[in-house]
């Protein structure tokens, strides 16, 4: 039984604090369980530079959203030199940015929607119609921020006066944010587990999309379709794409790729470096369904902890 010393680093002050309390909870439990020394840390209540003092010997990252899953505390544990879980502080960054992510996939030919960025510099002069045609995008048009997690603040506007209204809420509190069109079609997400897809699984919300509800609320029923329900070349079709986009913005650990599938095409709309862990999480259902129990996925993220990834 190992006796490793493991630090859970949880809950913080982004939106998606909750999640991460529930994502904490659920790894200490399996942490415990395979006999591991487990603390905790709550960003939110202690110090972070508490942790030097702690001599453990693996960090787990169970942060989600700004600050934990951007490049920013990640970066601090690499000043510390404590290994850690999940992807490094440059991936982590370009996961979490849409803007520079959606550039990179585009670059090496992973088809993403159609989209434009907009910043706060030009919030209030810039002509939307214009935008909207030059960049080729149709409604239904997504609103969303550029780096929140968990569908945070995401519009979906199927005219164009709909797009103004939330423009105007949206641009008073996010200074960033993508414009992109809307992909219908089946909701499908692909679980990475270093480096190698292992899994998709389909979703069929009740509501309009897989939003924040749907992800974390038991009531919100969405059904939960796995594997998913596609053709076997098209099943092998997404697992090599989300291979391929985790190997170019080079993420380590556990990752989880979101993608719609319309028309017999993928299109990727983003790559989440820490994927929640809680009772209602896509990747540990996923590995489920493959006889990869959550205790095993969690010794195997301790194993996997590095530095300078």
């Amino acid at each position: 039984m190992s006796k490793k010393k493991i630090l859970v680093v949880l809950g913080g002050t982004s939106k998606e604090r909750q999640i991460s309390l529930e994502t904490g909870a659920t790894c200490i439990k399996s942490l415990k369980k395979s006999g591991y020394k487990v603390s905790r840390c709550d960003p939110k209540f202690s110090s972070i530079t508490e942790i030097k003092k702690n001599k453990v010997d693996v960090i787990f990252n169970a942060l989600h959203g700004k600050g934990g899953e951007d490049g920013k505390i990640q970066s601090f544990f690499e000043y510390l030199g404590i290994p850690y879980t999940h992807s490094g502080v440059v991936s982590s960054m370009l996961a979490m940015n849409k803007y520079f992510s959606k550039q990179i996939f585009i670059k090496n030919k992973i088809k993403t929607p159609n989209y434009f960025f907009l910043n706060k510099n030009n919030f209030y002069n810039v002509n939307l119609k214009e935008k909207i045609k030059k960049n080729k995008i149709k409604f239904p048009i997504v609103i969303k921020p550029n780096d929140e997690g968990s569908s945070i603040g995401v519009k979906i506007c199927k005219t164009f006066p709909s797009l103004v209204k939330s423009f105007k809420i949206l641009k008073n509190k996010y200074d960033n944010l993508i414009f992109e069109s809307f992909i219908p079609g089946k909701e499908i997400q692909v679980a990475v587990i270093g480096g190698k897809a292992i899994g998709a699984i389909e979703l069929r919300p009740k509501r309009e999309f897989y939003d924040y509800d749907a992800k974390y609320k038991k009531s919100s029923n969405t059904l939960h379709v796995m594997p998913a329900e596609i053709s076997k070349k098209k099943y092998i079709q997404a697992l090599k794409i989300a291979s391929k986009a985790n190997k170019v913005l080079k993420c380590k650990g556990v990752v989880r790729c979101d993608f719609r599938f319309f028309k017999n095409t993928f299109y990727l709309l983003e790559l989440n470096t820490q994927p929640g862990m809680t009772d209602l999480s896509l990747v540990p259902e996923i590995l489920k369904y493959y006889k990869i129990s959550f205790t095993k996925l969690v010794k195997w993220m301790v194993n996997d902890a590095s530095l300078n990834r």
